[in-house]
């Protein structure tokens, strides 16, 4: 691995997944940025909250339910999302569902 780039060959790849679990992994992380997988068993729910930051999700694999502010989303492999700081947000797997998250972090001050 460098420490200029990140590589991922398959992002739907991951290790075992618990049988009533969410399973997350951190791909890449630097002042500006935080990559993460998360991979949610079928029927789990990651209930609904905020973050202080701007971030992405993008649906790699699966099928659920995408809860964003009051508006609820039916979302499959190729979704994607953009939310913006404090905004609630919640995921439903109907599948087994991989997801990537990418927070946006403030840039360093120069």
């Amino acid at each position: 691995m460098s420490d200029r780039y990140t590589f991922v060959e398959d992002l739907r790849e991951h290790s075992p997944l618990p049988e009533n679990g969410i399973l997350s992994r951190t791909i890449q992380n630097d002042d500006r940025s935080k990559v993460i997988q998360f991979c949610f068993a079928p029927g789990q729910e990651l209930s609904a909250h905020t973050a202080p930051m701007p971030a992405l999700l993008y649906f790699v694999k699966g099928e659920g339910t995408l809860k964003l502010g009051e508006d609820l989303m039916e979302v499959k492999e190729g979704s994607f999302a953009y939310m913006t700081p404090l905004l609630e947000h919640g995921i439903q797997a109907r599948t087994e569902v991989v997801m990537l998250l990418v927070m946006l972090k403030n840039p360093p001050a120069k």
